[in-house]
């Protein structure tokens, strides 16, 4: 919340050539009704991006419904209200979130975690723009803009049966897809100042060092992870110069991590000897030089890694920048044994 009690204005920082093209497809979305359908991975800013959508008009409220948050026997009646007595425990009326968003914008934050049940009676809401409250034989109207964001492939969920393909398809009229932060590296520096400017007043610098440290990681948790490491850092330091090892913990060892893994590679691309002959017959081919093949520099890779974690698998696989499963199947094929 602003100090002065009003939410600033949202925005979408950065320069980089993709978030560009997000910026201006944010634009001509604005102008019309049709539905959006934002794409993102967990973090990207996609209700940073539905905001940003209705603020082209303004009109009417914005409404947020976490669909992650509607569970239980009660979300139709957190979507569309209920009657009086409908149910144990309704003394009195009340209206929904759709009824709330009418003339505005409603956002369906996670859409792809909605009941299948619930996902039916959407649709009619969509194309009939009418819906009827729990426990009551009156049908209401509610007209607004539909925005909807996920970070689950929908098209792969209407294969598998978890999402509606009739939906689906209503929905994806304008298809906005944020990048990650990974993909947008050159933006990290522009996104650090904002952060610093919004928790810090602008009282804080990253060093050299730090920024360095930031632009080397690949951020996982996307521009949200980067917002809470920022705020972490401006809260537990009162210099104006915010360094690396003032980073959190879990970003300085996944570095560090990081680090290690690649030195244990470099290491073994320069010392495992060449298994396989080193001289050719044929006087038109010089000999061989003595190359490891990949395979042997794979093994001693797992070898180092189980060495340096001193046997802990799970370490190893996130030195190694692979998964556990994968680490386990090589062990076995590799019958290496820690």
């Amino acid at each position: 919340m602003h100090p002065l009690g009003v939410d600033p204005p949202p925005v979408l920082v950065g320069r980089s050539p993709r978030i560009r093209q997000v910026q201006q497809l944010i634009q001509k979305a604005g102008k019309t009704q049709s539905p959006v359908l934002i794409l993102g991975e967990t973090g990207t800013g996609k209700e940073v991006a539905a905001r940003l959508i209705h603020s082209v008009r303004n009109r009417g409220p914005f409404v947020t419904i976490d669909c992650s948050a509607l569970a239980g026997p009660l979300l139709e009646s957190e979507l569309f209200g209920h009657a009086r007595g409908a149910f144990t425990g309704a003394v009195a009326a009340k209206r929904g979130l759709v009824e709330a968003a009418s003339g505005g914008t409603a956002f369906f934050d996670e859409i792809g975690e909605l009941p299948l049940e619930l996902q039916a009676k959407l649709l009619r809401l969509i194309q009939q723009k009418e819906y009827r409250p729990v426990g009551s034989l009156e049908l209401k109207r509610a007209d607004f803009r539909l925005i909807a964001a996920t970070n689950r492939d929908l098209a792969r969920e209407v294969e598998r049966g978890r999402f509606r393909a009739d939906l689906y398809f209503r929905l994806n009229v304008v298809t906005l897809r944020l990048p990650p932060l990974r993909e947008r590296k050159e933006d990290i520096p522009e996104l650090a100042s904002h952060f610093l400017a919004k928790y810090g007043g602008g009282r804080h610098s990253l060093t050299r060092e730090c920024l360095d440290a930031m632009l080397a990681y690949d951020w996982p948790g996307n521009v949200r992870e980067l917002e809470n490491a920022i705020e972490r850092m401006v809260a537990l330091n009162s210099g104006p110069l915010l360094h690396a090892a003032d980073l959190p913990t879990g970003l300085q060892n996944h570095l560090a991590a990081r680090r290690a893994g690649q030195a244990a590679m470099t290491a073994v691309a320069g010392g495992v000897p060449f298994v396989g002959p080193q001289r050719s017959a044929d006087p038109e081919h010089p000999a061989c030089p003595p190359v490891p093949s990949l395979t042997e520099m794979e093994k001693e890779a797992i070898r180092r890694a189980l060495e340096f974690t001193k046997g802990d698998r799970v370490m190893a696989a996130h030195l190694l920048g692979i998964g556990r499963t994968t680490l386990y199947r090589k062990l076995k094929e590799y019958r290496i044994s820690d």
